[in-house]
């Protein structure tokens, strides 16, 4: 969850990336002040940073192989700082979940994903299938017939767990009006290229 702390202050209109799909000249930017144009980076990998639908069956689709969500770790915790994108306030209770996008054929890990969830408010029958890990968030919210709508909030260059130079996206979901799932997804850059 630490992740999210002071990140975010501001609406998603005020951010300095708002992704409309074309970025023209946009340039993203990481921590340590490397930077790489939007335009640089591959075909694909653009449109996996822009789009809102779920990123498994794109990856089956292009990569042409059945992809897993293993589920690296799952916790619950209480919030210390806010986390204004979903509007999560000191001690409010929210799943964490770390997962990976994995091939089934190759093995490669094509996403690393982590979850912040307002688990109380992720309607009941959802909200245990989630906890149980049976499938990944967006086959679950597309299986389960909820709407949904994401809105992408950041992209970046950061490190995935194992150190691989990654692109990152940070999105929020939102059920019934209301913003309750936070996922940022790295995208090894090696991968695809």
């Amino acid at each position: 969850m630490n992740r999210y702390y002071g990140r975010a202050s501001s609406e998603p209109s005020q951010l300095p990336f708002r992704c409309n799909g074309f970025g023209g000249d946009a340039v993203i930017t990481a921590v340590s002040g490397d930077s790489l144009p939007l335009s640089d980076l591959p075909p694909f990998l653009r449109a996996l940073l822009v789009t809102d639908g779920t990123v498994t069956k794109i990856l089956e689709a292009y990569f042409w192989e059945p992809i897993a969500v293993d589920t690296v770790e799952q916790r619950f915790e209480s919030a210390s700082e806010p986390v204004p994108w979903i509007q999560v306030q000191p001690g409010d209770r929210c799943l964490v979940r770390d997962a990976r996008l994995r091939g089934t054929r190759s093995g490669r890990n094509y996403v690393e994903a982590f979850s912040l969830i307002r688990i109380d408010l992720i309607p009941s029958g959802f909200r245990q299938r989630l906890i149980d890990r049976e499938i990944g968030i967006g086959v679950l919210i597309r299986d389960s017939g909820l709407e949904s709508y994401r809105e992408v909030l950041d992209i970046g260059l950061d490190r995935t767990a194992e150190g691989v130079a990654a692109v990152f996206r940070t999105y929020r979901i939102i059920i019934d009006g209301r913003p309750v799932i936070l996922i940022t997804e790295y995208f090894p850059l090696t991968l695809y290229r």
